[in-house]
């Protein structure tokens, strides 16, 4: 894998990669550091207790968190397809328009693409099934990696936090310090839509996120350790999914004013100078016409465009080079990105150099991708538990933890 692609992949906020890169290779190892020194000011008993809960909690959770639905959905899929439905029929495709559906795709490629369009007859017949099949998919999903990560984790957290404190009990003695309980218990309520089937892999961890933070709240061990836990991951969520797309539209906005540019496409595309940008330098590269997306793409199956919404738009091709007709084909999002090229062709012309261009956008696109993972990670790995400290110390009193503070 090339440096563009790295960046382009953690540039990308619609995939798990950027949490990836966040998650595990910044905000977990600062986290763990903060929070040791943080409660070292109270005792190095406090502070090794802190450590060795912060650690298990951080790593635990984020094996959890990105590999428990990917698991969790392929388990569902296996499940699925062994009572004999297909489960890549897309559910959108229940909304039947003028141009795709369940039945129309039938009917269009029941002789192209056999195989497939018995997939779909079989929904077809029996759509109240498949339906339940979907949504038990998306409750088991998400549901199961709310218990490990809400329910099961802290409590074999704090079972060991326990069992080691009875150990130490006759040669340490525990912190006595008392914290000020000035927060009212919170009661949390929440629950799942089961109908949205299709949600990404990236959305349903955000649904596990809502999930996780009921769980980690009604799980704690006082008052304030409830209170620090609920701002704590709902401040992570909000950093997490929301901040990280308000940034990334910031920069790009101010680049192609202040540099003069165009930086709305992927680094990928950018860097494609062998056909892309020739393409667009020799006036070759064709696009839909009168917003005939889907027309485009079943008669172009080959032309570049069609190549670049399969791997930026979701649309799916047989190896045969038909389109699947299991997989919803999004117009309003290949019409955005197809805007998105044509502002950059445009532009492009205009400056008068395509290929010099291209690349003042390619490192400037990139330059926003790294200084977004920068800015989103020290938002998330230290003005976020600096706050929370400072909210403990003015709630508590005390800077140690507040599960771990003997009452």
């Amino acid at each position: 894998m090339t440096l563009v692609n790295i960046i382009s992949a953690i540039g990308n906020n619609s995939t798990i990669y950027p949490l990836l890169v966040r998650d595990c290779g910044i905000e977990n190892p600062i986290k763990i550091g903060l929070t040791y020194k943080q409660n070292l000011k109270d005792s190095r008993q406090m502070a090794n207790n802190a450590l060795r809960e912060r650690t298990i909690d951080e790593y635990v959770c984020s094996a959890i968190w990105l590999g428990g639905i990917p698991v969790m959905d392929k388990i569902c899929n296996w499940g699925i397809k062994a009572l004999g439905y297909d489960p890549n029929v897309d559910m959108n495709l229940f909304k039947e328009n003028s141009k795709q559906g369940l039945n129309l795709n039938y009917e269009k490629f029941k002789n192209i693409a056999s195989k497939e369009a018995e997939s779909l007859k079989k929904v077809i017949e029996n759509p109240k099934t498949y339906t339940r099949l979907q949504a038990c998919k998306f409750v088991l999903s998400t549901a199961i990696p709310v218990f490990l990560m809400g329910y099961c984790l802290p409590k074999m957290n704090f079972a060991l936090t326990d069992k080691l404190s009875k150990k130490d009990s006759n040669t340490t003695p525990a912190s006595k310090e008392k914290q000020t309980d000035k927060a009212k218990n919170i009661a949390f309520k929440g629950s799942f839509v089961t109908s949205l089937a299709n949600m990404s892999t990236v959305n349903k961890m955000a649904v596990t996120d809502g999930g996780l933070t009921i769980g980690r709240v009604s799980t704690g061990r006082n008052t304030n350790e409830r209170l620090e836990l609920g701002f704590k991951m709902l401040g992570m969520m909000f950093l997490n999914f929301v901040a990280p797309k308000w940034i990334a539209k910031g920069f790009d906005k101010t680049s192609n004013v202040l540099f003069n540019t165009n930086v709305d496409l992927d680094p990928k595309i950018l860097n494609d100078e062998k056909n892309f940008i020739k393409a667009v330098k020799n006036n070759t590269l064709e696009l839909p016409q009168n917003g005939k997306i889907i027309e485009f793409l079943d008669k172009n199956p080959n032309s570049q465009f069609t190549k670049m919404v399969q791997n930026f738009c979701g649309v799916k091709f047989l190896e045969n080079g038909i389109r699947d007709p299991r997989y919803f084909v999004d117009e309003k999002k290949i019409a955005n990105f197809q805007k998105e090229i044509e502002n950059f062709v445009q532009k492009a012309k205009e400056s008068g150099n395509v290929e010099k261009f291209g690349r003042k956008a390619l490192w400037v696109k990139s330059g926003n991708i790294l200084a977004n993972v920068v800015i989103s990670s020290v938002l998330l790995a230290i003005c976020l538990p600096k706050l929370t400290f400072y909210l403990r110390k003015l709630i508590t009193g005390s800077d140690a933890e507040p599960g771990l503070v003997k009452k």
